[in-house]
């Protein structure tokens, strides 16, 4: 039977962006659009620099999702079981130990229990976000508003936590657990004095002008200059960030800048810059401003440089597919599902192409790719969505309106799921796997009275509990 519990937090936070976004969507494209990514590269950077300060927090970081939120603000959260980082906030810190030190006095709020206890959170409820898919995902929040406003829950991070006010004590507070966290992560603490005592001038700022994280974060000189104190007496505060990390560090920063401020970008990394980051950059920007052969040397000339760069080849297949050369993007998206294989993001470009293309076993190897990604991360609703396109390609009905079930059961619209789940059961085959797991979504979604003596007359609820 269906659990309502698959993905706990995706399943809550979906009705709340369902009703905040689907509901009143000119109310939301009316205000800045802060929007959730997903890409693989930047996920793993992120899990990297994570990773140590979890660790040290008792926390499996394997059970923490990492949540990336497009805006320019500054703004960063921890809670139970999930991790969020403005896009902001990465671009403005200049190093991999500052952002780790802001990681560490997150979750420091997060080891003290300041997320339950805020009075400010229960209030916000947890603010939702609009979802977008992959790493075109990226691309869609540069292009059209509409585009990007389609793409509601593709991929299963239904939101985030909202505006946490914390006091002056509380932050003091986090900022000793997060020094605490560093010190037995082996990471210096000097990152995370130094990107608060950046913004040391906030402080002056009246409330209305100051970044949201200060506002909720409040700063103050006395804390920073205690912070400093605590960190440099601590035997690792002289430990730098590895080449590695400084080299991941600067493409991270560099792909969103190329994605998100390509106009700024062709400027701020220069020709005369031949760095892979600024090459990078380059190549993302040419492509969101929608020069795709200036896009696509730049990409092959970096691939000549780096031919197993999965992310290489992801950029090239989603820029041919972008600019509709669609067979021509089949190729690169394969190669860069067979250099990572264990991504699920990369399988959905994938089956996301060979779907479009007019050739029916091309259709069954991208429904085949998009099962993949699914059992790769079985939240992921844009992989349900485009399931759907491929089954209705295929003449399946009752496939199609099963997967459009599991993609509305994914974004958090019980009532379509409802909907869709009892027309897929009207076309599939009586007690077959995929008619009893039809008959389990109607079920976990508010079923009407009608629907539950037609069930009942059926005898499907007996044969659902009795699994």
């Amino acid at each position: 039977m269906v659990s309502p519990t698959r993905s706990i937090s995706r399943f809550i936070l979906a009705a709340l962006l369902t009703t905040s976004l689907v509901a009143r969507p000119q109310l939301a494209a009316a205000q800045e659009r802060e929007t959730l990514i997903r890409d693989t590269e930047i996920e793993e950077i992120l899990h990297k620099d994570a990773e140590p300060i979890l660790k040290a927090a008792g926390i499996d970081s394997k059970s923490v999702q990492i949540v990336i939120v497009g805006s320019k603000e500054l703004n960063a959260f921890a809670a139970p079981r999930v991790m969020g980082v403005n896009t902001g906030l990465i671009l403005q810190t200049k190093t991999p130990n500052e952002l780790q030190g802001v990681m560490a006095h997150e979750v420091g709020h997060l080891a003290a229990g300041h997320v339950a206890r805020s009075g400010e959170m229960n209030r916000a409820g947890m603010k939702p976000f609009l979802l977008t898919m992959g790493l075109g995902v990226l691309a869609a929040l540069a292009g059209s508003g509409d585009a990007a406003a389609g793409l509601v829950g593709s991929a299963g991070y239904f939101g985030t936590l909202g505006a946490m006010g914390f006091s002056r004590e509380q932050e003091a507070r986090a900022d000793q657990a997060g020094a605490t966290l560093l010190e037995k992560a082996g990471l210096s603490g000097k990152g995370l004095a130094d990107f608060f005592d950046n913004f040391r001038y906030q402080e002056v700022f009246d409330e209305a002008r100051r970044y949201a994280y200060f506002r909720s974060h409040p700063l103050s000189s006395d804390r920073i200059d205690a912070l400093r104190t605590r960190v440099a007496a601590q035997s690792h505060y002289n430990e730098t960030d590895s080449a590695d990390q400084v080299s991941e560090h600067a493409i991270m920063k560099a792909k969103l800048d190329g994605f998100l401020n390509p106009q700024q970008a062709v400027v701020k990394y220069s020709e005369t810059d031949k760095t892979y980051p600024a090459r990078y950059a380059r190549a993302i920007a040419y492509y969101q401003m929608r020069e795709s052969d200036k896009a696509l040397k730049q990409i092959d000339a970096l691939l000549q440089e780096q031919p197993n760069n999965p992310y290489l080849w992801e950029l090239k297949g989603q820029v041919l597919y972008e600019f509709g050369r669609t067979k021509e993007a089949e190729e690169p998206q394969r190669r860069s599902v067979q250099l990572k294989p264990e991504a699920p993001l990369l399988h959905v470009n994938l089956g996301q192409t060979l779907i479009a293309l007019d050739d029916p076993g091309k259709v069954d190897e991208g429904i085949a790719e998009l099962k993949k990604s699914l059992t790769l991360e079985d939240d992921n609703a844009e992989a349900w969505r485009l399931m759907a396109q491929g089954y209705d390609k295929r003449g399946q009905e009752g496939l199609a309106r099963l997967a459009t079930a599991e993609y509305q059961f994914d974004i958090g619209d019980m009532t379509q799921a409802r909907v869709f789940a009892m027309r897929a059961r009207e076309k599939l085959p009586k007690n077959t796997p995929d008619w009893r797991r039809a008959t389990d979504i109607v079920l976990v979604s508010k079923p009407s009275k009608d629907d539950l003596q037609q069930l009942a007359r059926e005898g499907a609820i007996a044969q659902s509990q009795a699994r």
